[in-house]
C-alpha cells in the first residue's frame, strides 16, 4: 500500500528535537548561570542519594558503627574533583589529639559536606537534627555511620552524645548562614563540652562567596581555605560558664572568618585581573576563581 505524503515528517521532526535537547542543554549549562546553578546543585543532591543507597547495605553488614563514617567521607571526597573546589587546610596539627573532644563548625551550605569530610577525624560523628534521620537511604546511612540525631528542643538528648563515640563534630549556628557575620551560637554543643570536661575545638571555614551563592544562583569553581584553630579546655568550667565559654569561641571563630575574607579580598584585588562583564543571562559560570593562602 502506498504511503501518505508527509506521514513520517513529525517523527522526523520530533527526532530531530530530541536529537537537539542535549546541544541546547550543553550550551545552557555553558552560558546561563541559574542553569548551570541548578544542574550543579541536582548532580550533587543525586551523588549523595545514589551513594547512600549503594553503600547502605554494606554498612548494614557491620551494623551501625562510627567505623562506617569511612564509608560515607570515601563517597563524599570526590564532588570536591568533580566540581574544581580545592580544599586547603591550616592548623590540622591541632586536631592529632587522642582525647575525646566536641568539634564546632560554622555553616553555610550543604557545602560544608566537602569541608567536613576534609578535616573529620577517626572515631568522630556529627550531630544532625533528628528530622535526616527520616529521609530514605541518606537517612539510613547516616545512622548506620553513627551520627547521632538529637532533638534540638530537648538539651538531654545529647548528655550520652560523648559515650557513645569519642568525639563529635556540631554546628552550632543551628542553620545556614552565608551572610560575612555568624549567627549566635546554640549552647547545645558548649553544655556538652563541659558536662563531658573535654576540649572545644573550633573550625572555620573560608566564605564561599566567590563561587557559590544560592541567593545569586552562582556555583563555579574555586578554593576553600579550612581553618582549625587551637583547643579551647573546659576543665573545672561548671555549666554557669557555658554562655562565656559560648561566646568566647564564637568571637575566636568570627575574628578568623572576619580575617580569612579580609585576606581573601586583598588578595583578590592586588593578585587578579578584572574578570570579564557579561549581559543577558550570560555570566562566569564556566570560570575557574582561586583564592590566595590564608597563613593565620
Amino acid at each position: 500500500p502506498g504511503e501518505v505524503p508527509g506521514a513520517w515528517t513529525p517523527v522526523v521532526l520530533l527526532q530531530g528535537l530530541l536529537l537537539l535537547l542535549p546541544l541546547a542543554a550543553l550550551m545552557l549549562y555553558w552560558y546561563n548561570a541559574t542553569f548551570h546553578y541548578f544542574c550543579k546543585v541536582g548532580f550533587f543532591n543525586c551523588w549523595i542519594v545514589a551513594m547512600a543507597t549503594l553503600l547502605s547495605p554494606f554498612a548494614a553488614l557491620r551494623g551501625r558503627s562510627v567505623e562506617n563514617m569511612k564509608l560515607l567521607r570515601a563517597a563524599i571526597l570526590p564532588l570536591k574533583l568533580f566540581y574544581g573546589i580545592k580544599m586547603q587546610v591550616r592548623g590540622s596539627e591541632h586536631l592529632n589529639n587522642k582525647e575525646p573532644y566536641v568539634i564546632v563548625c560554622n555553616h553555610q551550605a550543604s557545602l560544608d559536606l566537602l569541608g567536613m569530610v576534609e578535616v573529620i577525624p577517626d572515631r568522630c560523628v556529627p550531630v544532625a537534627k533528628k528530622e535526616l534521620m527520616y529521609m530514605g537511604t541518606v537517612g539510613w546511612a547516616c545512622w548506620l555511620s553513627g551520627i547521632i540525631f538529637i532533638d534540638r528542643h530537648k538539651r538531654e538528648d545529647a548528655i550520652d552524645v560523648i559515650s557513645q563515640t569519642l568525639r563529635v563534630l556540631i554546628f552550632p549556628e543551628g542553620t545556614r548562614n552565608q551572610n560575612k557575620s555568624m549567627l549566635p551560637f546554640k549552647r547545645g554543643a558548649f553544655h556538652l563540652a563541659v558536662q563531658a570536661q573535654v576540649p572545644i575545638f573550633p573550625i572555620v571555614i573560608s566564605p564561599y562567596w566567590d563561587f557559590f551563592s544560592s541567593k545569586e544562583k552562582r556555583f563555579t569553581s574555586g578554593t576553600c581555605t579550612i581553618q582549625i584553630l587551637p583547643k579551647v579546655e573546659t576543665q573545672g568550667l561548671s555549666p554557669k560558664d557555658v554562655p562565656e565559654l559560648t561566646e568566647t569561641v564564637r568571637q575566636a571563630m568570627a575574628d578568623a572568618l572576619a580575617e580569612m575574607s579580609a585576606n581573601h579580598c586583598g588578595d583578590q584585588h592586588t593578585e587578579q585581573p578584572p574578570l570579564p562583564r557579561c549581559g543577558g543571562g550570560m555570566c562566569q559560570a564556566g570560570l575557574g576563581v582561586h583564592c590566595t593562602t590564608f597563613h593565620p
